[in-house]
């Protein structure tokens, strides 16, 4: 690990036996001066015991394990906050089923010279979802539509890839935020720019996902559609309960 680390890259994983590799490989070959930290959540086909294997072979590969399935945003809460913990002033988050190209990477690092937060977006280019099923296209552009309409969140809200400056954001947005699955996502970007803070994006092309399947269950649909109608509510009648206190500035 970095004596003196900076930027930490940050992939959550549960069942991604077959991707770990070839998205290591990819994000070790950018040389960039970062750690890359992988928190995996009991896969049961082995990933973890893979990651494990990995760390032999590249030293700033960091492994955490988890008891289980926690949700993806219980993963992502809890791999900012190891950010937090371990002094790093960046963090990029990005998904392990091949769908967040690292080679996008670079150019969320120039933009966070000058943003707070930078998010990968899959609306700025008509081809970024032409891989993509109808299914998932309706999904992901009914999510743009709702976080726009009813949250005036003017950005790509619902995906992972981003980029997070913790030394401009306290730690204590964290604790705004309620979703531990994948209403996570457009909840903290709620939270921050509801703060003001300054947020820039990235147009990406996503390729299809691996098998073309994702993780996501309809309860997680319904659990992401009752808290935008909470938070909707919450905005109009008691907008200061998102104010985010630093805790340095007291």
């Amino acid at each position: 690990m970095n004596t003196n680390p900076k930027l930490l890259i940050f992939v959550p994983t549960y069942n991604e036996i077959n991707n770990v590799q070839p998205i290591i490989k990819e994000l070790f070959a950018l040389n960039l001066d970062a750690d890359i930290l992988f928190m995996d959540d009991n896969s049961p086909d082995g990933t973890g015991t893979l990651l494990d294997s990995l760390t032999k072979t590249y030293p700033r590969l960091i492994v955490k394990h988890r008891s289980g399935k926690l949700g993806i945003g219980s993963a992502h809460r809890d791999g900012i906050s190891w950010a937090y913990e371990h002094a790093y002033t960046q963090i990029l988050t990005l998904d392990c089923d091949a769908t967040h190209p690292p080679e996008y990477i670079p150019e969320f690092l120039s933009k966070g010279a000058d943003f707070e937060i930078v998010v990968g977006s899959r609306h700025l280019k008509k081809s970024s979802l032409q891989d993509w099923s109808l299914k998932r296209k309706f999904l992901t552009k009914l999510g743009h539509w709702l976080t726009f309409y009813c949250l005036n969140i003017p950005y790509d809200a619902t995906g992972a890839f981003r980029l997070y400056d913790l030394d401009k954001i306290p730690q204590t947005f964290l604790d705004k935020v309620r979703s531990q699955s994948y209403a996570f996502f457009f909840e903290t970007l709620f939270v921050l720019h509801q703060n003001s803070y300054k947020v820039s994006e990235v147009p990406i092309h996503l390729p299809s996902r691996v098998n073309d399947k994702s993780k996501m269950r309809y309860q997680d649909i319904y659990g992401s559609l009752s808290l935008l109608a909470i938070l909707f509510f919450e905005k109009v009648f008691n907008a200061k309960k998102f104010k985010i206190v630093n805790t340095h500035e007291c």
